[in-house]
């Protein structure tokens, strides 16, 4: 890792699927995926699940926010906590909302204001009075939402599509890649182009392997995949992410030993950690 931390991610949501809130999971967090990645004075947000909340909740104190929230895909997890989001009522707010994944059928405008309609929410997307523009693009589109920032993105195998991330600053990288289900026959080679030399590699670990046999086709991964990508790819630092809810505390504590077991150097993500490549 950098001693130079102009450049950081800090998890405020690890969860997969839905919030699991309590004491059996306190010390890695029930939150639904949300990142916070920082380069340099910009923010941007990577995921829309229930962590954004208390991400919103620590940017209040400014006036004038300028954000960008990259959508790996719209499934419930990743976008239910976009009503929360405090920022989108205050209308010195500037916000812009990317996703990769709705091409050409839909945009992410369409499906976002769905989220938000009567009777699901009594507040409309269009009502909303911050400053919100909307940002459409294909997989494999590489993006440049500021300067010095490039974000590689690739198409990834899940129900409904999904966009994994590769986010660029100053010669270091950190790469997000979730949600996704490895192929039982070969090895993602979108990832691994993805994910390639990274200096941090976020991934999909919702399931074990021996959990994972019961639960073809619906769209997870393993941890167990994730080290043999992470050794493809000859990453640096591979960090187990979209925590199972069904795992408790004591249950990511054996994931933790085994992972670093497997791949020394290895973390898993927990709720308020901030990794600096």
């Amino acid at each position: 890792m950098s001693e130079v931390n102009d450049f950081t991610v800090h998890f405020w949501g690890v969860r997969g699927s839905i919030a699991c809130p309590g004491l059996q999971t306190a010390r890695y967090g029930g939150n639904t995926s949300c990142l916070e990645i920082r380069c340099g004075e910009e923010l941007l947000i990577f995921d829309a699940g229930t962590g954004i909340r208390n991400l919103a909740k620590s940017l209040l104190t400014n006036k004038h926010l300028e954000l960008d929230l990259f959508l790996t895909h719209t499934h419930f997890d990743h976008v239910c906590g976009f009503p929360f989001f405090g920022p989108v009522f205050k209308p010195d707010t500037q916000l812009r909302i990317w996703s990769g994944h709705l091409l050409p059928e839909r945009k992410i405008r369409e499906v976002l204001g769905f989220v938000m309609t009567d009777p699901l929410w009594p507040i409309q997307l269009e009502d909303l009075p911050a400053n919100i523009s909307f940002c459409d693009f294909s997989e494999g589109d590489v993006l440049r939402p500021k300067e010095d920032i490039v974000i590689r993105t690739a198409p990834l195998n899940h129900p409904n599509r999904a966009t994994g991330y590769r986010i660029e600053f100053r010669g270091r990288s950190i790469c997000y890649v979730t949600d996704t289900e490895h192929f039982p026959d070969r090895i993602n080679g979108n990832i691994i182009d993805l994910i390639k030399n990274s200096d941090i590699f976020i991934y999909d670990c919702t399931f074990t392997d021996d959990e994972y046999h019961d639960h073809v086709n619906w769209g997870h991964s393993t941890w167990q995949e994730g080290v043999k990508l992470a050794n493809e790819a000859s990453v640096k630092t591979f960090v187990v992410f979209h925590h199972n809810p069904d795992h408790d505390d004591d249950i990511m504590d054996s994931i933790a030993t085994a992972v670093v077991d497997a791949r020394p150097g290895s973390v898993v993500a927990k709720e308020g950690m901030t990794l600096c490549p």
